[in-house]
């Protein structure tokens, strides 16, 4: 690798080829469990990129992005989900995956620092935990918390940048912070005129949009921008709609180039090769996430402290069932809500595929609470992005008279959505 030199008086289609070529051997020598002989990867590669039926992440389209980042200092946004992945060249099983910053570090581009969201770098932290800056291990890169001190890059960090690099999974859930990482970081590149490549992922709560609408009032963290908790957009199309709804500080808008996924749209199924966050840790908890995510407001655990985190929830102080789990500290939660002690309660792992919001567990969880124990904390206001589910939930109205009362706000919504779709 050392001695490769790009040819001169090249055109950008032989530096591109070249660059992807560079890219190939580069898999070959970061996989760490080869699906196949390695001889045969390159043509594994090309074969996922034309198959009819395989997503590509924009991850995957090396040949689109590798021309960019030539001769240019790169910053770049990732987590333990910004991935390469290789499927087997007999099925359509993916088998294998590289991680993106170890293969563009083994490319010997000029990488300057990684930025790592919430959960860190190699997502090992707890929600809401402070990550520190650090230094990574394996690569010796520079990695820069945008979930410690601050929230945004600074201009000193970014000084040294010609372009930023975006590659994180998100699960397409409001208050899930991913998005409001993206957005921080589009403002601080659109204040220095710094251009973004987004590298685009399917959204597996993509298939539809419903659930309360922030209000304004209620901003933060957990939920920047006007819109439903569920919002049907995959993180590309999202950051379409910040630039063109004029979201950034001062209506600012960031010089964004989207590296787009192939064979995607809304209604596909997609399984995540990662888990986005430690308490996500499969296919029915991210599903059933947006609605059992309120409960990170509320006194019951949702599963926190078990295996099946977001799947199920229980208190000590429910009625007494056959379901009962006991949550003990983990990967992801080292403090888990009634940590040693029996919760009774409701296991939802083998229910349906949801194409909705469905808060009937956090109605029923709220009437099987004893009215001495205060139910709800002081974030399930920015959770829910207004006052009013919470005043709908004391009230006594069921789940889908409440889910009713969305409707008119998720029909706005949509129309402004459907400006900045990439995908059908």
């Amino acid at each position: 690798m050392k001695n490769l030199r790009l040819p001169k008086n090249t055109d950008l289609i032989s530096h591109s080829k070249f660059l992807v070529l560079i890219f190939l051997f580069s898999l070959i020598s970061c996989v760490e469990k080869q699906p196949e002989s390695t001889k045969n990867l390159q043509a594994i590669l090309i074969k996922n990129e034309s198959k009819k039926n395989t997503i590509v992440t924009g991850a995957n389209r090396t040949e689109k992005y590798l021309p960019l980042l030539k001769n240019k200092s790169v910053a770049i946004v990732a987590n333990q989900t910004s991935v390469i992945e290789v499927r087997s060249q007999k099925s359509e099983v993916r088998s294998d995956f590289v991680h993106l910053v170890d293969s563009l570090y083994a490319l010997k581009l000029d990488i300057k620092k990684v930025f790592a969201p919430e959960h860190g770098f190699r997502g090992k932290r707890d929600a809401g935990e402070h990550v520190l800056d650090d230094i990574d291990k394996k690569t010796g890169l520079p990695i820069i918390s945008l979930h410690g001190k601050t929230r945004k890059p600074s201009v000193e960090v970014l000084r040294d940048v010609d372009v930023v690099l975006f590659d994180i999974q998100d699960v397409g859930v409001r208050f899930y912070t991913y998005i409001s990482t993206m957005t921080y970081v589009m403002e601080a590149c659109a204040e220095l005129g710094i251009p973004m490549i987004i590298l685009d992922r399917p959204n597996p709560n993509g298939h539809y949009v419903d659930g309360p609408t922030l209000e304004i009032e209620h901003k933060s963290f957990v939920g920047m921008h006007p819109i439903p908790l569920v919002y049907g957009m995959t993180i590309g199309e999202y950051a379409k709609m910040v630039n063109g709804e004029k979201w950034l500080k001062d209506g600012l808008q960031c010089d964004i180039t989207i590296i787009s996924l192939k064979n995607y749209t809304h209604q596909s199924e997609y399984s995540l090769l990662v888990r986005p966050s430690p308490n996500l840790p499969n296919d029915k908890s991210i599903n059933l996430y947006p609605g059992l995510g309120f409960f990170e407001g509320t006194i019951i655990n949702a599963g926190r402290g078990t295996e099946f985190q977001f799947q199920r929830y229980g208190a000590p102080f429910f009625p007494k069932t056959d379901f009962s789990y006991i949550p003990k500290p983990n990967f992801g939660s080292k403090y888990p809500k009634f940590e040693g002690q029996l919760c009774y309660g409701v296991d939802l792992s083998n229910t349906h595929k949801l194409s909705k919001v469905d808060i009937s567990a956090i109605v029923d969880a709220y009437h099987k609470t004893p009215k001495d124990k205060k139910f709800f904390g002081s974030t399930f206001t920015i959770h829910a992005g207004n006052l009013t589910l919470q005043k709908q939930i004391e009230a006594g109205m069921d789940a889908e008279e409440i889910r009713a009362t969305w409707q008119e706000d998720v029909v706005k919504f949509k129309k402004i959505r459907s400006k900045y779709l990439i995908y059908d």
